[in-house]
This record gives C-alpha cells, structure tokens and sequence, in this order.
C-alpha cells in the first residue's frame, strides 16, 4: 500500500515538473517576443510583413543560428534562410513558407541542430 502511494506521489511530481517547465518556456517566449499572441500564426511567404513577421523573425533569433536576422517586420531573403534553415533542423520541407508546422516549432524547437547555418 505505501509503495503505491510513493509511487502514485512520484508520478504526480514528474508530471506537474514537466507542465510547470512547459508553461515556463511558453512565458518566457511570450516576453521575450510580445509582437503577437503565440496563437495568432497565419502563413507567412517572401510577401509577407507586419506583426507576425516580426514574432517569426524574433522567435528564429531566440532558439540559434548566426547571424541573427533583423525583427523588422519584412519577409525577406535573409528571413527566408532562416526559416528554410529551422526547418531543415526540424525535419520539415525547406519551403521557407511559416506555415503551422513551422509555428510549432518556432515556439518549441528541438534543444540541438547538426545542420551548417546557411551563409
């Protein structure tokens, strides 16, 4: 009976360990890159600009990759490598498109990437 109860208590902490550093992350995110809500993610293309170009391009600057590209709000080139270079960490196609997928793990990216930053 006691083992049991060790047991179940166990389980309870490493479960609220793991949603405590989970939400911690996602705060930290959204004070790090206040352009948009981590839940506004419309498609982003070579044409895009605004707020949620500037939330992708804050995001791609937090989690690596060198140089870090401008929050300016523009889709641009070097935007576009970025992108194209996140997914390529991620598995994802190369299309340089943010589309949901790429949202995903902008906000939750893999810890290592063994792929050479485009130059």
């Amino acid at each position: 009976m006691i083992r049991r109860k060790c047991a179940a208590l166990g389980a309870a902490l490493l479960t609220a360990g793991a949603l405590a550093t989970t939400t911690h992350e996602a705060a930290a995110t959204e004070k790090t890159c206040p352009y948009t809500s981590s839940i506004d993610r419309p498609a982003l293309t070579g044409v895009s600009t605004g707020l949620s170009v500037k939330q992708a391009q804050c995001l791609s600057n937090v989690w690596g990759g060198v140089p870090k590209v401008a929050v300016d709000g523009v889709f641009g080139t070097t935007t576009s490598k970025k992108i194209i270079w996140i997914q390529g960490c991620h598995g994802l196609g190369r299309t340089g498109v943010v589309d949901q997928a790429t949202w995903r793990v902008l906000y939750d990216p893999a810890l290592d990437c063994y792929d050479p930053y485009p130059k």
